[in-house]
């Protein structure tokens, strides 16, 4: 008879242990990701602009040329003595310039190369919360999935013990309180697979989102399944790195390297400026002039020199454009101190949370085992009179309640080990790659 009656969970947690046809492995929903993601795409055209942006500013150092080319008709009348002349003028002309000493130009290279840099950490940190985004839909999927699968069984179960309670009633072996009893429980328990399903509904709507995929089906998790630890098992190390990796570090490390930049480039108002710069033009009169009448005439003009320009004064904006970024220079420290606390506490709360998820996981392990057995001990003991119908339902309740909350335990401890690396800025593709070695084959 109890064998029987465990039939019910036995077949629904199969199912649920069961790879879906055409299911999705966590690197294959990365990969679609990847290529779908807006966030992340718009944050690698983003680097791809500054290192645009960053040519740009060495355009600033390399020589420059230009050609002109002009036509003109000219019509002079002169009164004493009386003279009419009409004439074509025909020109065109080379000029090139190469920036010998141009310090402003050499500083905004230099910052041109730091936005490359800049863009490359935006691009990391999107990389990396695009990793933490997939694997949090696709774990929320599982543990609705495995919500739904508990609850059903749950509501088997009840309703197995609804019909006993209803056989002993009309034997005259139980109280009418127990049907009572067992149909109110079967009831909570239908509201909540309905509710458990709209929430799976709901999750595999986010994940399709995420990833592109329309019904996108996510590999579970095999059974027994080995948690992986945390390395290395020290806080100091892990905020120690955070604060050198960190995509947001590294941003507000880069920032403040602008800043300094962006001074040293407001120093140079007062700096002299030399180009050197030469220049060949020919110009045709096929006409004459108005002096030579029909003298077909050219010139041909070369120049090459050295120009020199120093700023004397200039109403006291270069003294205050340096003030501006001196105190801009300020501001890039402090928000480099502020991203580095953040940092930190960000990256202790994600250790010790994974901490307590492992030490959270083994304390359900056990009491799984626990509750199982006081399941089985109360439906014995209603068995032989000792027990009453509701003793068995709320030792159901806690035993599908307690499956729920190691499940999602266990996902919360996965999602915890990438989050910890996201706040050390250190997640890659091969820790998911590690995560994705869980999943059924």
């Amino acid at each position: 008879m109890q064998l029987f009656r465990l039939l019910p969970l036995t077949l629904a947690l199969g199912a649920a242990l069961c790879a879906p046809a055409q299911a999705q492995s966590l690197l294959e929903l990365v990969e679609s990701a990847r290529g779908y993601d807006s966030a992340w795409k718009s944050a690698q055209a983003q680097l791809d602009a500054a290192a645009r942006r960053a040519d740009q500013a060495r355009a600033g150092l390399l020589p420059s040329a230009g050609l002109t080319a002009g036509v003109s008709r000219t019509s002079t009348e002169l009164s004493r003595p009386a003279v009419t002349f009409n004439g074509t003028t025909q020109s065109v002309g080379v000029s090139a310039s190469q920036p010998l000493y141009r310090p402003a130009n050499r500083i905004a290279l230099e910052q041109g190369q730091r936005g490359i840099e800049v863009a490359q950490a935006q691009l990391d940190a999107a990389t990396q919360d695009l990793l933490v985004r997939v694997s949090q839909a696709y774990f929320d999927v599982l543990a609705a999935q495995d919500t739904l699968t508990f609850v059903q069984a749950q509501k088997a179960a009840v309703s197995e013990q609804l019909a006993a309670a209803k056989r002993n009633f009309e034997v005259g072996t139980s109280t009418v309180t127990d049907s009572r009893e067992a149909q109110a429980r079967f009831d909570l328990v239908t509201a909540q697979e309905i509710a458990a399903d709209n929430d799976l509904r709901v999750k595999k709507l986010a994940l399709d989102q995420v990833t592109g995929i329309t019904g996108a089906k996510p590999q579970p998790l095999a059974l027994p399944l080995p948690l992986p630890s945390v390395q290395p098992d020290n806080v100091a190390t892990w905020v120690q790195t955070a604060q050198d990796q960190q995509p947001g570090v590294r941003q507000a490390a880069l920032a403040l390297e602008v800043a300094r930049l962006e001074t040293r480039k407001a120093e140079t108002g007062h700096r002299p400026t030399i180009d050197l710069q030469a220049s060949y033009g020919i110009q045709r009169t096929p006409d004459g002039t108005v002096s030579a009448p029909g003298v077909n005439n050219r010139t041909n003009n070369a120049s090459v020199g050295v120009a020199l320009n120093l700023p004397l004064f200039a109403g006291f904006a270069v003294q205050n454009r340096v003030k501006e970024t001196l105190a801009l220079e300020q501001k890039a420290e402090a928000d480099l101190e502020t991203a580095r606390r953040n940092v930190a506490q960000a990256t202790r709360s994600a250790f010790f949370g994974v901490q307590s998820g492992m030490g959270q996981v083994k304390a359900l392990e056990a009491a799984e085992q626990s509750s199982q057995s006081a399941l089985d001990a109360n439906k014995l003991g209603y068995q032989v009179g000792v027990r009453i119908n509701i003793d068995v339902l709320n030792a159901q309740s806690q035993l599908y309640q307690t499956k729920r909350d190691l499940a999602q335990a266990r996902y919360n401890v996965l999602l915890g080990n990438l989050k910890l690396r996201q706040a050390a800025g250190t997640l890659t593709q091969d820790d998911m790659a590690a995560i994705n070695a869980l999943l059924v084959k």
